[in-house]
């Protein structure tokens, strides 16, 4: 049974490689390049320094995949609502993993304040991320049309949210 935990500085070769993996192969993100290593290591301290969840699902010492949330617009109204990033090692798909790396990637964004998780899913193809989104209580709030050119077509964009805690149910602090 994989282990869900806080990522550490020595998962980020193995989380660059997943990353490499889908931008190279997959529509699930608009990245043509594969950041670097470097890239990675700036983009988790980013998350990391605004007190966001960056969780890696291991088994043994391999890192099966990750998942993390960062504000979803820098303008201070959208301060409540983050935006979620999942991706799996290609050999970790299909087995439940991305279902338990969002459940508790949402249970620790809530603990942060978050109150609205949004799903910005690449492709609207893309049936796992939309099944394991929809799996785990967040609606489908829309799809904005051939929004990203990626392997010389078209692609969409899907929306989908889900409310944490109170979410619009009481004021913000």
């Amino acid at each position: 049974m994989p282990l869900i935990r806080p990522s550490r500085e020595t998962d980020l070769p193995a989380i660059t490689a997943i990353y490499t993996h889908h931008v190279l192969h997959g529509t699930g993100t608009f990245e043509i390049e594969p950041p670097t290593l470097v890239d990675m290591t700036a983009r988790r301290a980013d998350v990391l320094s605004k007190n966001l969840p960056w969780l890696v699902a291991v088994e043994g010492d391999q890192v099966l995949g990750y998942a993390y949330c960062n504000w979803f617009k820098p303008r201070p109204a959208y301060r409540f609502s983050a935006e979620d990033s999942i991706y799996l090692a290609p050999e970790a798909q299909g087995l439940g993993l991305g279902r338990t790396l969002l459940a508790e990637l949402a249970a620790q964004a809530e603990r942060a304040g978050v109150r609205k998780l949004i799903a910005v899913i690449g492709d609207s193809a893309n049936a796992g991320s939309i099944g394991v989104h929809r799996a785990l209580g967040f609606a489908p709030v829309g799809v904005l049309k051939s929004s990203g050119w990626k392997f010389n077509r078209w692609l969409d964009v899907v929306l989908m949210d889900k409310a944490l805690g109170q979410g619009d149910s009481s004021a913000a602090a």
